[in-house]
């Protein structure tokens, strides 16, 4: 099940995305609490919610379902909750290109790097991310597999980690390397305007059990930049949950960007950074296809 938001008559709403040409309008279907956005949407979400809205896609009654055409589906968490939690460095193959930029230090971590992207707001699928010409030379791309929380939560047991998970979707980590590297910190070059791209939808947890093994890639003009599957992170997601979650309240709603694998730019010889009119993909298995076109 693959949940979205829309903008239909100048109005945000939280629909179900059935295929191609139709989306389920889940503000029409009675028995379902009427949500203002997704974030109210995950907050209120139970159980039972979830099999009416089952019952409702097996009756197949499409009165509730209106054409793709006639919406605009944007980012699914436009306005996130607040920043955007991200690992780095956790891949493998990631960590070693990294260490060819420029002379990056970098190593194979021994415990999870955490950085946080500043975000108030989200660009979808579609959507353009701008350049900065005047701050940065050197944009970048990275397809991530996204976590989107549950329910409130902390000190979670690795056991449990599934408990507090709503769904997943794809994250592009667009980074500005010159950025990140001349203010040492990560989070100015992390979080210019349009540079956190989320969508095109959240797909449900039920939809993808535990371990996760999800292949992921990023094409850029239709070149294969990077692929690999998410069961080659070094700390997974029920690890990561446990972790984070020691000391920190996670909230429903809050976004843990899990980390990029390697054919980042940065990592070839010479490197391939971004530059206008650049149309990158990044597909994850289950959840879809998230493409921007560079400004």
């Amino acid at each position: 099940m693959r949940f979205v938001t829309f903008i239909q008559n100048n109005k945000e709403k939280v629909g179900v995305h059935v295929d191609n040409d139709l989306i389920l309008d889940l503000s029409l279907i009675d028995g379902i609490k009427s949500s203002a956005n997704m974030l109210e949407f995950i907050s209120g979400f139970n159980q039972e919610i979830l099999e009416i809205i089952n019952w409702f896609l097996e009756e197949e009654n499409t009165s509730s379902y209106i054409k793709a055409e006639d919406i605009k589906v944007i980012s699914p968490i436009p306005k996130p909750l607040r920043n955007i939690i991200c690992l780095g460095l956790n891949y493998h193959d990631h960590v070693l290109e990294s260490q060819q930029f420029k002379g990056n230090n970098f190593t194979i971590p021994d415990a999870p790097v955490y950085f946080s992207k500043m975000a108030a707001y989200s660009i979808g699928s579609g959507e353009e991310i701008i350049s900065y010409k005047e701050l940065t030379n050197q944009l970048d791309y990275e397809v991530e597999l996204a976590v989107i929380i549950g329910k409130d939560g902390s000190n979670i047991p690795i056991e449990r980690a599934d408990e507090y998970i709503f769904g997943y979707s794809i994250l592009n980590d667009v980074t500005a390397r010159d950025l990140q590297k001349k203010h040492t910190q990560w989070l100015k070059g992390k979080s210019l305007d349009t540079f956190s791209v989320l969508g095109p939808c959240i797909t449900h947890k039920s939809a993808i059990p535990f371990p996760l093994q999800l292949n992921l890639e990023t094409t850029v003009n239709g070149e294969l930049r990077q692929s690999s599957n998410t069961n080659k992170l070094i700390f997974d997601i029920p690890h990561i949950i446990n972790d984070l979650s020691k000391g920190i309240t996670l909230k429903a709603g809050d976004i843990i960007a899990t980390g990029t694998p390697a054919g980042v730019g940065m990592g070839f010889q010479p490197p391939k950074f971004l530059k206008s009119g650049d149309i990158i993909s990044c597909t994850i298995e289950k959840i879809g296809t998230l493409t921007n076109t560079v400004k």
